[in-house]
């Protein structure tokens, strides 16, 4: 059918006369006879059987069908989120301490991957739009499988790890052997040129990653009926966030073996020891062999699945009646890449799809923030230890982000909502977000005793000097971050700056002695109880609010996301049909660009805004922070949270007072015809 101006044959009427009846039609043939129609043609090669050309066994075409589709799309995605945002997120500690990075060079590592996507995702998603998508699904495969390969190499190419000695964390009485305080210049290793190899693995992974949310998720949406789909996207993006928790488990599993496996007979070093590192590169090369097995069924699915002619012809346009469905149509855009930019700001000029893609970048810059730095604001908000913030942070976001994708995909598709009724929808939530984002204004916890931050040492020394005369002659490291908790419920930095001087191992719990900053016991009654002067760890949080923090942030989750699903749904329905995949890609451009890039920058920024103890070493370099105010902190991180909600309101509220459905004539007029066409 070359005049009628449909460019993908598979959307075309199943009789190739039909375009010719209806023009005869039209011009008044209607009195003489039609001529007999000729037997339907069987499917073209775009809905051909699943296999590899000729080769297509029975078995394969049992998952010849969306929900085949759908199971290898969600591998995919778990593992790509195991990789990308479950390994790499758990590794980079380990890798900055093996090759020796400052935390801005792995920032940059991490940024790779989201500049790679920026770059391709236009392009990939233009030209991928009329392309073979499940083939493009194979070359991402492929793609993830190298970066995650490349990823490992490092740890193969930089030998055995070597350790240096452990510093001693109690105070050195003078005339003893104690460590080098003056400030020497460090030499600089080989090993920092790694960073490159990381960088190059992180593009590789963003090249991956860019046609499985874009092309793979308009396939989905081609392939099944208009009110399945929004349920088909939500579980896939749903199986997605399954892989960071995956990464999480599986590399801090592997963070307990020993980097080179087998611990050197030389030493007794354990996972206490500063200078333990892990087995981090093993789960690439799993990851590396499982993504390139998914290679082979993307690549045996043909170019569109049994049905969708079909399928698109029942369906009925919500474009955004603002001429564009037209313009494409009439000038068929999209064929070469002069159409580029044409298309490009048709896209741009959809007052709808600008205001719901600047609405969702507003929630991912929030959703990417909290991701980062959850574990850390729970840390230090409420006392608990790194990994248990961790494993807490993993609880309350990954299966309350799953979940409010899975609720709202099946809300939308059982109740068949249309693309105004899903903006209204998505306005629900967020203003429900918001309201329960206030949880940081009544569940935070102030600061405990901290010696020489907080308050002084027993009366002595001045607030935030960590030095006192209880401690001046220790030549103690403020490099060395090692909190104990004294018996008089203060912390303090280390075991040095306490003035402990000897230590002791009880039931296999190290405890320290002989501590000349430590007062007296506040529960005098009790005193029999402390046999110690200070133990590891933090004093113990007075403050009990943590499960209740946990309850209302995890509905604030579910609820943020429940319009992620959505949003995608109604973007899909506000362009032209051949341009669906291209509105994925200039979202996800926006996404990273004002969301994903920014928010753990603006959220970090924040948090450091808080802190009222840095790590100055010898050099006078400021480090990490080790302390920081839980009240300003808490209300930073709410106010960002609030003002990002509240963008989000007025956005999906402009998209919907300015969206126009295409005329109710219109419609029914298409509808009918489409209708007749499958009859036919």
């Amino acid at each position: 059918m070359k005049g009628g101006g449909i460019e993908n044959p598979v959307f075309e009427p199943p009789s190739p006369d039909l375009g010719r009846q209806r023009g005869a039609s039209g011009a008044g043939a209607a009195a003489s006879p039609a001529p007999p129609l000729p037997p339907p043609p069987p499917p073209g090669p775009e809905e051909g059987p699943c296999g590899w050309g000729r080769c297509a066994p029975k078995a394969l075409q049992l998952c010849n069908n969306p929900e085949g589709y759908l199971a290898a799309y969600s591998l995919l995605a778990i593992f790509q989120g195991i990789v990308v945002n479950g390994l790499i997120n758990i590794s980079i500690s380990t890798i900055e301490k093996r090759y020796e990075l400052n935390s801005s060079l792995t920032g940059l590592i991490s940024a790779s991957y989201d500049i790679a996507f920026c770059i391709l995702s236009l392009f990939v998603s233009f030209f991928g739009e009329r392309g073979h998508k499940p083939r493009w699904l194979a070359f991402s495969a492929f793609m993830l499988g190298l970066g995650s390969l490349i990823f490992s190499l490092p740890h193969f190419g930089s030998g055995k790890y070597h350790y240096g000695s452990k510093l001693e964390d109690a105070c050195q009485i003078p005339g003893t052997n104690s460590a080098n305080l003056t400030c020497n210049a460090s030499t600089e290793s080989s090993l920092s040129s790694y960073l490159y190899v990381f960088i190059l693995a992180q593009l590789l992974l963003g090249v991956g990653g860019t046609p499985l949310y874009t092309l793979g998720t308009a396939f989905i949406d081609d392939s099944v009926p208009k009110h399945k789909s929004s349920l088909y996207i939500g579980i896939g993006y749903a199986m997605s966030l399954l892989g960071p928790a995956v990464g999480y488990v599986l590399g801090g599993q592997l963070l307990n073996i020993y980097i080179d496996i087998q611990i050197p007979e030389s030493t007794k070093l354990d996972q206490d020891d500063p200078r333990w590192l892990g087995a981090w590169w093993m789960a690439f090369l799993a990851c590396f062999f499982a993504i390139w097995l998914l290679i082979i069924p993307f690549s045996c699915f043909p170019k569109h699945l049994p049905g969708t002619a079909k399928i698109q012809a029942e369906k009925i346009s919500e474009t955004h009646n603002d001429g564009s469905e037209a313009l494409v149509e009439i000038k068929n855009i999209g064929k070469s890449f002069k159409d580029f930019p044409v298309a490009l700001m048709i896209l741009l000029k959809n007052p709808v799809l600008m205001s719901l893609i600047i609405a969702s970048s507003s929630e991912a810059l929030v959703a990417t923030g909290f991701a980062t730095f959850l574990p850390k604001f729970i840390e230090n908000q409420f006392g608990q230890t790194s990994s248990f913030s961790a494993t807490l942070g993993g609880l309350v976001l990954i299966p309350a982000a799953a979940l409010g994708q899975i609720i709202s995909g099946f809300l939308v598709s059982k109740c068949k909502m249309d693309c105004k009724s899903i903006i209204k929808f998505m306005i629900g939530t967020c203003s429900v977000a918001l309201l329960l984002n206030t949880v940081f204004l009544f569940a935070k916890c102030g600061n405990e005793p901290f010696a020489g931050v907080s308050e002084t040492y027993n009366g002595t020394g001045m607030l935030h000097n960590l030095t006192a005369p209880c401690n001046a002659n220790c030549r103690c490291l403020r490099s060395m971050y090692y909190p104990v908790c004294g018996r008089d419920e203060v912390q303090y930095f280390s075991p040095c700056f306490a003035g402990c001087t000897s230590h002791l191992f009880n039931n296999k719990k190290k405890t320290f002695y002989n501590c000349s900053c430590i007062g007296k016991p506040k529960r005098e009654n009790n005193s029999e109880d402390f046999l110690y002067e200070a133990v590891p760890g933090k004093c113990p949080v007075q403050c009990k609010l943590l499960p209740l923090f946990l309850i209302f942030f995890f509905f604030a989750v579910v609820f943020t996301f429940m319009a992620v699903t959505p949003t995608t749904v109604a973007i899909l329905r506000c362009v032209p049909d051949k341009q669906r995949s291209f509105a994925l890609g200039v979202q996800s451009v926006f996404l990273r660009l004002l969301g994903t890039i920014p928010g753990p920058i603006l959220f970090g920024v924040a948090i450091d805004n808080s802190c009222i103890l840095w790590d100055i070493n010898e050099c006078k370099t400021k480090g990490a922070c080790w302390v920081y105010d839980n009240e300003r902190m808490a209300y930073l991180l709410m106010g960002i949270s609030a003002a990002c909600k509240i963008v989000t309101i007025i956005f999906v509220t402009v998209a919907i007072c300015l969206y126009k459905p295409p005329p109710s004539s219109a419609r029914s007029q298409k509808d009918s015809e489409m209708v007749s066409a499958v009859r036919i």
